[in-house]
């Protein structure tokens, strides 16, 4: 599990079927440098991922990936890299 930010949403056209009703962001994941210096920046390389939890664009969440991220729809195959698994209320890192 990592943390990113919410920078955006995608919207696809056309539609993936298996999609069809998931909500799917733009993350920038946090580097630990980042993440000390509590600037709100990400300063990691970008990825999409669904977001079943209706993160806001800046908030911070966890997200897992690989095959864990189609986890939550099993059976079903979903063509799912990514998934946001909590919205981060607030962090402590050992130099607060």
């Amino acid at each position: 599990m990592r943390l990113g930010i919410v920078r955006g949403h995608v919207t696809l056209t056309p539609a993936v079927p298996q999609l069809l009703g998931l909500t799917l962001v733009v993350l920038e994941p946090v580097t630990m440098a980042n993440l000390r210096a509590k600037n709100g920046l990400g300063g990691g390389k970008s990825l999409v991922a669904v977001d079943a939890l209706g993160a806001a664009k800046g908030q911070m969440v966890a997200f897992t990936e690989g095959a864990e991220a189609a986890n939550p729809f099993w059976p079903k195959k979903v063509p799912v890299d990514a998934y946001c698994t909590l919205i981060v209320d607030s962090i402590t890192t050992g130099n607060s």
